[in-house]
């Protein structure tokens, strides 16, 4: 008997653009027998044909037709009438409120007129006050009626099923009350379970059926809730239960003593859009769209913000990824950068920065320190008329690691420098590092027990000292020691007007400011220039070097192999 009727009862969500007062549901009960009689008839369907298959019949009352079944096509919000209403809104003594002299009126002109169209089937609005008063009891007593087994509801269900009248009998001066507690900081087990209310605002509608016995409608015990549905203000549609859908019908049984059984059948009713008013309504979403693109430009603009004439604008957003190799725990870098010449930054540009203390954790061999630190960098090129022909030199991050103990001392862990790439695109850089080392054991004992070890006074003598100025730097008898290594991701992103020109004229530039862009390709060139010029000077060097007599001699064998 389970296979004959549809016990999927839970609700179905709908998503539509279109009105909700579009939304029509044909909903039609149609009664089967009572448990008595059902079961009397089984018995005597078994004791008849013993093996044989027992087919079930529909047996009708001895009342009328129409009152073993009834089908109405109901709209959203659509009001129709049950057989307590209409003795009820008969007198207008029993009016109370403006909604019940309006029932009162229209019922008046339905006895004037051909009558209701509805018998059993009637339906209880947003506006009434039986939808907002509903009792959870009778609301939960009326779904039962269709499924197969029972359930107790939850304390949530209770209190959601009371959110709308308690929110409708709140009395005015509550509202202005001054609640002095925002905050409650030790919350009792009731008071979260009353707080744990959502309270959305939602429109409801109930299809009630009046399954009261033949010729004595209108017995308040006897309304069953057929269908509920929802709405709210995004296009959201729920209906509880579902469309049948071609599937078999939902079980109703009356409560009381003949516990009749009825069939429910639900079906979408709502008028399908035509071809040329959903064409109609693509085409108001596209000029809509379009009109709100092009106030999005009227509010960002045209024009694409572009540096001067011949100014590189470098814009590099960097992280500091991760330290490993470093002999103590809780590391940070202090990092800074370094403009050479012609370059230049914004006023309100930090060109130095602090990462947090990171605490190291063990990969295979390794103590890794995973920083993640976010840092952004922006500068401005623009060269000089007697450099043109010189190759720009580019920004250097230098940066030290240090470590942290308890005691708030702090050791020097490696000291590097990272050149700023010249091609724009992702990079990830990997810096080792190194420290200065004092050699002896009292030394090491000082940088164990108290902290502190020999440290640069100009951070930029791990490269070339920005003080320096002459030919030779050497560092012969400086004592260093290799330590970890510090891994960077950069972003590099290069702008200039010339990109554009280039890209339009379609020419090809041979100077190096000209082209301002090509300086993914100066990286190399740079490489080039400077082993010519190491080359260039140790010749020039060997020369110096050699006798004058020689060199003459040398001379005139060349003057004598040209001529």
């Amino acid at each position: 008997m389970a296979d004959c009727w549809n016990t999927d009862t839970g609700e179905a969500v709908f998503r539509s653009r279109d009105a909700v007062n579009n939304l029509r549901i044909k909903v039609r009960i149609e009664r089967v027998t009572s448990t008595a009689a059902l079961s009397l008839h089984l018995q005597q369907q078994v004791l008849s044909q013993q093996g044989g298959a027992i087919e079930l019949e529909t047996l009708t009352s001895r009342g009328q037709t129409g009152d073993n079944e009834e089908e109405q096509v109901v709209g959203w919000q659509e009001k129709l009438f049950s057989q307590y209403e209409m003795e009820l809104f008969q007198s207008e003594a029993a009016c109370q409120t403006p909604l019940d002299r309006q029932y009162h009126a229209e019922i008046k002109a339905l006895n004037k007129g051909k009558g209701r169209r509805n018998n059993r089937i009637f339906t209880y609005t947003d506006h009434d006050r039986y939808t907002n008063c509903l009792p959870f009891q009778q609301i939960q007593q009326a779904t039962d009626l269709l499924t197969t087994t029972k359930s107790s509801p939850t304390f949530l269900a209770e209190r959601m099923a009371s959110v709308r009248h308690r929110r409708q009998e709140r009395h005015a001066a509550e509202s202005t009350t001054h609640k002095s507690k925002i905050i409650i900081w030790e919350p009792t087990e009731e008071f979260v379970k009353n707080s744990h209310v959502v309270n959305n605002s939602m429109q409801t509608m109930h299809i009630m059926g009046d399954l009261s016995p033949p010729g004595r409608l209108g017995q308040k015990e006897s309304e069953c809730l057929l269908v509920t549905i929802k709405t709210d203000g995004n296009g959201t549609v729920i209906i509880k239960p579902d469309f049948n859908k071609g599937k078999e019908p939902y079980r109703i049984v009356s409560q009381g003593e003949r516990r009749e059984v009825w069939r429910l059948f639900l079906e979408n009713m709502s008028t399908a859009m035509k071809p040329e008013e959903k064409e109609k309504e693509q085409n108001i979403y596209k000029d809509l769209y379009a009109r709100h693109k092009e106030y999005l430009n009227s509010l960002v603009g045209q024009d694409f913000e572009m540096p001067p004439a011949g100014i590189l604008r470098y814009v590099m957003n960097g992280e500091i990824v991760s330290a490993k190799g470093f002999e103590y725990d809780n590391l940070y870098i202090h990092f800074f950068m370094e403009l050479p010449n012609n370059w230049s930054s914004l006023p309100f540009q930090c060109l130095s920065g602090v990462t947090q203390t990171c605490r190291t954790k063990t990969l295979g061999k390794e103590n890794v320190a995973f920083f993640s630190f976010p840092f952004s960098f922006e500068a401005f090129f623009m060269c000089e008329k007697e450099s043109e022909e010189s190759i720009p030199q580019w920004p250097v991050l230098y940066f030290k690691v240090l470590s942290l103990d308890s005691w708030q001392r702090y050791r020097t862990e490696g000291y590097g420098y990272l050149l700023f790439p010249s091609m724009p695109g992702k990079h990830t850089i990997t810096c080792h590092t190194w420290r200065p080392l004092q050699t002896g054991t009292v030394s090491s004992l000082r940088r164990f027990f108290i902290g502190g070890s020999p440290e640069l006074e100009d951070h930029s003598y791990t490269r070339i000292p920005g003080t320096f100025k002459g030919e030779r730097l050497s560092r012969f008898g400086f004592c260093t020691e290799t330590t970890g290594s510090v891994t960077f991701n950069l972003h590099c992103i290069q702008q200039a007007r010339s990109f554009v020109d280039a890209a339009m004229l379609k020419k090809r530039r041979q100077k190096v400011f000209d082209q301002l862009g090509g300086f993914s390709q100066q990286g190399a060139v740079c490489t080039i220039l400077e082993a010519f010029k190491r080359a260039q000077r140790k010749m020039q060097e060997a020369r110096e070097s050699l006798p004058r007599d020689l060199i003459n001699a040398t001379s005139q064998l060349h003057i004598e192999s040209s001529t």
